[in-house]
């Protein structure tokens, strides 16, 4: 007699304790199909969340005069706009990486900004410098009320950094 009753026509049985491979397989597949299930959607909550944080509250332009050797900080002013509208800003504590330019303009967006009074106060460094197009860097900076400033220099061959006790801005009157 042969195994598994071949000799009477029925379909072979598995040894005890194995799973038949067409079952072994289904299982593998579904698994399969639960992981990519997963991954796309971790994917789809991230890829919701920056597009989220992508978008500014609010965007900042600085400009300087010149700034000689052993000056480093010299900022004197910009613009915020925020809700359409432009608010002019003082800024200071921001360094330069090279000295003797003759004018600097540097760009940024504001995240967390939910009332303008909150944009005021001593920024201090979030993160590392962020490398930019075009071999910029950028610095992300966050305040006392969690307003979160990302800014780097428009112009070329300019690296700022965060002076040692911090950026102060202030609404102008």
């Amino acid at each position: 007699m042969q195994r598994g009753g071949r000799a009477l026509g029925l379909p072979p049985q598995p040894c005890a304790g194995r799973e038949p491979r067409d079952t072994k397989q289904k299982k593998t597949n579904i698994m399969k199909i639960i992981q990519k299930i997963g991954i796309a959607s971790v994917a789809f909550y991230l890829m919701a969340g920056f597009a989220q944080a992508a978008r500014p509250d609010a965007t900042l332009q600085l400009s300087s005069g010149a700034v000689a050797a052993g000056v480093g900080i010299s900022w004197g002013h910009g613009t915020l706009t925020y809700k359409g509208k432009q608010y002019p800003v003082s800024v200071s504590g921001l360094s330069l990486g090279k000295v003797g330019i003759t004018k600097v303009t540097a760009s940024g967006e504001v995240y967390n900004l939910k009332k303008l009074q909150d944009f005021q106060g001593n920024y201090t460094s979030a993160t590392a410098d962020i490398p930019l197009a075009g071999g910029r860097s950028g610095v992300t900076m966050k305040n006392q009320n969690g307003v979160r400033v990302v800014i780097h220099a428009t112009s070329k061959g300019v690296d700022l950094t965060i002076g040692a006790s911090g950026v102060d801005m202030k609404l102008k009157k």
